[in-house]
């Protein structure tokens, strides 16, 4: 078990232990918020031989793990019920962080109502297992951030309770890199960033992180890692909203963008395609871009590129509902209580992952104007739960019948699952915003 302050009665002995407590794999690994980043990296702990204790503040979440069962489609039961098996367990209960040698923090850090960085998951999180801290523990932050929020934020946290990093505690930030739906790289697989308080900080964070992921890619410090992970998403945010632009101007002129890119992709150098699609989904690239142009100000920078790409990216649902509405048109119906089917909740294709999706988005404006609205997701049987969004609805079933019965579909998300064949025949008209399908009844957007 880590050494408490009290015992600690020299400053290098705690990390010392630690750091036998990682090269024997005897250490306990704690890892905070067990959704699409957390839970994966608990697994991949656990397959290595290391005791992994879960932390949520969800019940029903802590429930289903403990149960053997699953809440993300990709991890199946057969997965979680091994992992107990090797000694895995979830918990609400934070006075749990006492047994675990590690704290490895995994969660939300979304934008507030006026798109500023919302940072109150991880300090609450931190606040609450503080208390449970000891001397010769390791604290890592992966949730996304603003450069200098380990350093401003976490260290004098740890520092009003009597823990220096490099001293009786490590604090590290290594910023997740989960990509839901990948089957070419796995947790195990994608190479961790990293950066240290202090540099004994960051050799014990990558003897830990070493033990379950294969390639470690030190940095000189917290900083640059926090800007890594900004960087790395705000390259596809601009870069998509660069190529979503090219969409606009090309459907003014009756161009298909999506064989624009194709040929454009033949070129063997200096071309990386992006596509274009109905706005940005997932919890990073919407979100990243605006941390770093918050923290941008402090230092009298406005980021005009970065925001201008925002803005595009942004106003990519309103040009989706535009053209729904001007599909109806063309058909002598209004937007207004006509019945309208989005296909695909996920953020990307065959995932069920609804974080942020530009799809809930396109649904909550056609609300708006009166619409009908209902959803089909082969991977989202039901509604989720969300802060801003609310839909009593399940996932419509596809038939001949049912979709013929709407005014118009909307494919927002390409699922593989698709009948594409059936919606192409027996659709009054679809909006496709992923240039999946072609056929006289579709309108791109």
């Amino acid at each position: 078990m880590p050494l408490t302050a009290l015992e600690n009665n020299k400053p290098e002995t705690s990390l010392q232990v630690l750091s036998q407590r990682i090269e024997s794999k005897q250490c306990v690994v704690g890892i905070y918020g067990l959704g699409y980043v957390g839970l994966p990296l608990a697994l991949r702990f656990t397959d290595m031989g290391i005791k992994v204790i879960g932390f949520d503040i969800d019940a029903n979440k802590v429930g289903t793990l403990n149960s053997g069962g699953s809440y993300i489609e990709r991890i199946t039961s057969k997965a979680i019920n091994k992992a107990l098996e090797s000694g895995f367990e979830a918990t609400a209960d934070f006075s749990r962080t006492a047994e675990v040698d590690a704290q490895i923090i995994c969660v939300p850090t979304p934008l507030d109502s006026h798109h500023q960085p919302d940072l109150s998951y991880v300090t609450d999180t931190v606040d609450s297992l503080l208390p449970f801290f000891k001397a010769g523990q390791l604290l890592s932050l992966e949730s996304t951030t603003w450069p200098g929020t380990t350093e401003e934020l976490l260290a004098p946290r740890l520092k009003e309770r009597g823990f220096t990093p490099g001293i009786n505690c490590a604090l590290v930030y290594s910023p997740e890199r989960e990509d839901p739906g990948n089957a070419h790289f796995s947790t195990a697989q994608i190479p961790k960033v990293i950066g240290g308080m202090t540099a004994q900080c960051l050799e014990l964070g990558s003897a830990l992180y070493a033990t379950a992921i294969e390639t470690m890619v030190p940095v000189s410090n917290t900083r640059v890692a926090e800007m890594t992970k900004l960087l790395e998403n705000i390259h596809r945010a601009v870069n998509i909203g660069l190529v979503n632009e090219m969409k606009i101007v090309a459907d003014k002129m009756d161009i298909n963008i999506h064989e624009v890119i194709k040929a454009a992709a033949t070129k063997p150098f200096g071309f990386v395609p992006y596509t274009p699609g109905p706005g940005l989904g997932g919890h990073c690239i919407p979100i990243d871009p605006f941390y770093l142009t918050w923290k941008a100000k402090e230092y009298g920078i406005n980021t005009r590129f970065i925001e201008l790409a925002g803005e595009i990216n942004h106003y990519m649902p309103h040009w989706v509902v535009q053209k729904v509405a001007d599909a109806l048109n063309e058909h002598g119906k209004a937007v207004k209580d006509s019945r309208i089917l989005v296909l695909g909740l996920a953020y990307k294709k065959n995932i069920d992952d609804t974080r942020e999706s530009p799809a809930v988005e396109i649904m909550s404006l056609l609300q708006d104007k009166g619409a009908d609205v209902a959803y089909s997701d082969p991977h989202v049987p039901s509604f989720p739960q969300k802060r801003d969004y609310h839909f009593d609805l399940q996932s419509a079933e596809l038939t001949a019948h049912n979709i013929a019965s709407y005014d118009c579909l909307v494919l927002a998300t390409d699922h593989d699952g698709f009948d594409y064949a059936a919606l192409i025949e027996h659709a009054q008209v679809i909006v496709d915003t992923r240039g999946r399908v072609q056929g006289g009844n579709v309108v791109d957007a």
